[in-house]
Parts: structure tokens; sequence; C-alpha cells
């Protein structure tokens, strides 16, 4: 193990010199054509390397291109910095490699703690069991979803896991147009299609309306449909919005549907003393779906799925042939009973460190610290007079554009859809674009809490001058 020890010193002083210098450089730039090149043409060797060659390798080769997001100025999608406690926290996971489906060893144990632990930051209820990790916010859609389907399934009389979705009537299911693509996704997958999802009206800032979603229950149901799922947004991926989750709950309750929320990027939000009203009447979800590989910075890949009723997730994913009966594994079974994977990474001990190292109120810490910093962004959008915020900030996303005065809204589309591309090239900070009521914009999203009002100037000042550009070069 001598080799393992000094390429793994050497690693370490490699990533830790990697992390320390990414505030000094570009945060994005394209990849060297020639190590493009190389990497894409790799041939597979025929003799092995030594571990202190692999270590060379990865600091020449790899750790020169990154995608930027563990720079403070990285502001696009919802890409975390790794905290530096996960990243450790990684490498013992992996060296103990286990299968965290299920059974009596440390892994599985730290996973039932770390999701209690995850529930009570984001203010839901967790009786034992009732929730685990997965790869990501998608693979949580897809499990709680599947509950709210066989569920659903089981009220109208259905065992639709022996018999299939072709034995279902038509069920139907709510959204608004701000709803994450992963929702979409997981209806087509189990089997309930695409078009049986409603895009319930929205308001002006992309809040899904509860009493347009309370008449389109009505009409559907006057229609001869089933219908059984709400899916309401705690922070849209577009601005960050938080949908009237009380008010959605009310109806749900009402009429009977499974209350999906999609916290995937915000739910946290609710940390924030400042933000936390907009949060009310999560804890009456029938399941929520979570990143801590966002906000919190866990190393991806980590989701979470939290669910009210245990039994609804065991009773959907439960199947245990005899190879895998397991005297120990305790009354709560294994956590493959209660969603789709069988071999389960150890996700747990990223998450266990990286909550450890912050603590509850350093979390909350951050969190205000991103969604104040957010704040600040409008406001020096605002005092931008060639600048246009386009919604509200209501958690750490900010979306704006380019829009000096006397241009044409066509003009002004194309200089905003090329906006944040000529951004990136650039360097200096990273931001992406998305499309608001037919108006192209600029979003920053802001998660990383290295970042400071210094970081905010710069990408201020690069939209005013890149789209400046832009408009001369296509007037």
């Amino acid at each position: 193990m001598n080799d393992f020890r000094t390429a793994g010193h050497a690693a370490v002083d490699l990533l830790a010199d990697y992390l320390g210098k990414l505030p000094e450089g570009p945060v994005w730039q394209a990849m060297d054509p020639a190590a493009r090149e190389r990497l894409l043409t790799l041939p597979l060797p025929k003799d092995g390397r030594g571990l202190d060659e692999l270590v060379a390798d990865i600091g020449t080769e790899v750790l020169p291109y990154p995608m930027g997001n563990g720079h403070p100025r990285f502001f696009g999608w919802v890409n975390a910095a790794p905290a530096p406690a996960g990243v450790l926290a990684t490498l013992a996971a992996a060296a103990m490699n286990p299968s965290s489906a299920g059974g009596d060893h440390a892994d599985v144990h730290l996973e039932r703690t770390v999701v209690r632990w995850i529930a009570e930051l984001a203010g839901f209820p967790h009786p034992p069991g009732a929730g685990l990790l997965t790869s990501g916010a998608s693979m949580a859609t897809i499990v709680a979803l599947g509950s709210a389907r066989n569920r659903a399934a089981r009220l109208l009389g259905v065992d639709v896991r022996e018999e299939g979705v072709a034995a279902l009537p038509p069920l139907v299911g709510y959204v608004s147009a701000e709803t994450h693509s992963c929702v979409r996704k997981a209806a087509e997958l189990l089997g309930l299609g695409g078009r049986n999802l409603r895009a319930v009206r929205t308001d002006a800032a992309g809040h899904l309306d509860p009493a347009a979603l309370r008449a389109q229950v009505a009409a559907d149901r006057a229609a001869g449909l089933h219908p059984f799922l709400a899916v309401a947004s705690a922070g849209t991926v577009n601005t960050g919005a938080v949908d009237d989750i009380a008010a959605i709950a009310d109806v749900c309750a009402d009429e009977g549907l499974w209350l999906h929320v999609d916290g995937a990027y915000g739910a946290f939000g609710l940390l924030d003393p400042l933000s936390a009203h907009r949060y009310a009447g999560l804890d009456r979800a029938d399941s929520l779906a979570l990143d801590p590989h966002k906000w919190l910075g866990v190393p991806v890949d980590c989701g979470c799925v939290l669910v009210r009723d245990p039994a609804e997730l065991r009773g959907s994913f439960s199947l245990v042939p005899s190879y895998l009966r397991d005297e120990n594994a305790g009354g709560l079974g294994w956590f493959s009973e209660y969603g789709i994977e069988q071999t389960r990474p150890f996700r747990s001990l990223k998450v266990w460190a990286t909550i450890a190292a912050s603590g509850r109120d350093g979390i909350a810490r951050d969190v205000a610290h991103c969604t104040a910093m957010a704040r600040r962004l409008g406001e020096l959008v605002d005092a931008a007079t060639d600048l246009e915020l386009l919604a509200p900030v209501e958690t750490s996303i900010t979306a704006f554009r380019y829009a000096a005065e006397g241009v044409s809204e066509e003009l002004l589309n194309r200089v905003n859809q090329a906006l944040p591309v000529a951004i990136q090239q650039r360097g200096r900070t990273f931001a992406t674009g998305t499309v608001l009521d037919g108006r192209e914009a600029l979003r920053a999203c802001l998660i990383n809490p290295a970042v400071a009002e210094d970081d905010l100037a710069v990408l201020v000042e690069e939209a005013r001058t890149v789209g400046a550009d832009l408009l001369s070069n296509q007037a």
C-alpha cells in the first residue's frame, strides 16, 4: 500500500492547490483543442501504470479544464461548488465501497440519520423509513410520482404492480409552465403520459394559481378523468419563484390529490428568516424532492426524496427475492425496498460530513448570504439604466436582461440570446440564459457562499459591456 499512500498524499496536495487557486483563474474557458482531442482518443492501455503517474495525469489533463462551478463568480444553472468536507468524505466512502442497499453496516445507519437531518433542515415531518438518498432530484421525482401513481391505482381497485398501467383509467396530474422537466420525464417513464399533465395557469411571476388548479380539477372530474397529483415548486429553476404551497395543499386536501413539492434547488431557502414565510405549507406535502448536491454543496451525486407515509414507498418498490433475504435488516428492511436502485453507492458519508462541518446555523448563514447577494444583484440591475430585472428575487436566482433604451424587442431578444455564451467565453464570470414570458434573459443562480459583492459587480459590468458590444454588432 506504499504506492497508494504516496499517491494519495500527492492527490490531496494537488486538489488542495486546485481548490485554493480557483478564484485566481478564469471562471471557465473552452478546452484547448489538442487537450480535448487527447481525452477523446485515449487508447485502451495494454499495460498498467503507477498511481503516481495517474495522479500526475489528472493534474495536467483534467483539473485545468473544469466546468467552472467551483469559482465564486460561477452563476450558471444550479451547480454548486463542492464542500471540502464532502470531498474528503467521498474518498473515504470510495475506500469502503459498500452497496448501501441494506444490511447492518455503517453506511446504512448513517443514511437513516442524514435523511432525518435533511428533513429537519427542510422542516418536513419524518417518520422512520420515510425517505432515502438518490442520484438526484430526477430520480427522487420518479420515486415520489411512482408512489403517487400506485396509491391512486390502489384507491381505484387496481394492483398496478401486477396488472400494469394498462389497467388504469386516465390519471391526471397538475403542474405549471415553470415546473421542472424531470416531472414530465417521470410521468412518461411511469406510463402516465405527458399529455395527462395539465399545465395550470400561473401569475406574472410564475407562481401556480391555486384557484385555476381547483377549477381544472373540477373540469377534469366532470369529464370522467381521475385527478391524482399536483406538483408545487419550492423555487423554480428559471426565477426561484416559490408557489403558494399552503393554498395548493388546501386544494389537494379537498380533492384527494397527492401533493408533490419540487424543492430540488430552492427548498433550503426556508432557512433564511427573510424567506421562510414563502414556504408555508411545505410540511403538508405527501412527498418532497431535494438536492443536497445543489445549495448544500454536497459533491455530486446526491438527491433525496422524503415522503409523509413510508408505507407508500415500500409498498411501491419492495421486492425481496430469496437471494437478498437478510435477517439483519431490521423492521425497516433494506433501502432498496423504498426505491429503484438495488446497488446503491455510499452517498451518506459526504452528506454527513458536509452538514456536520457547518452545522445547522452555518448552513442557514450560508443560505441567507446567498439570498441577500441575489437581492443585492437585483438592486444593482435596477440601478443600471441599460439592464432590466425580469422577475422578483424570491430565493437566490436573479433573472434580468440587457435592455438599452430605444431598441426593439426583436433586437433585444437577439442580443440577449447571444449574451450568456459571449459572457462565458470571456472567462470573467459565468451565467446562463433562459426565456421568460417570451423574452430572452440572463439568469444568475447564487448558491456559492463564497460569492461577494465584488463578484456581482463583475457580472453586472460584463452584462452591460458585452450587451452593448453585441448590440453595436447586430444593429
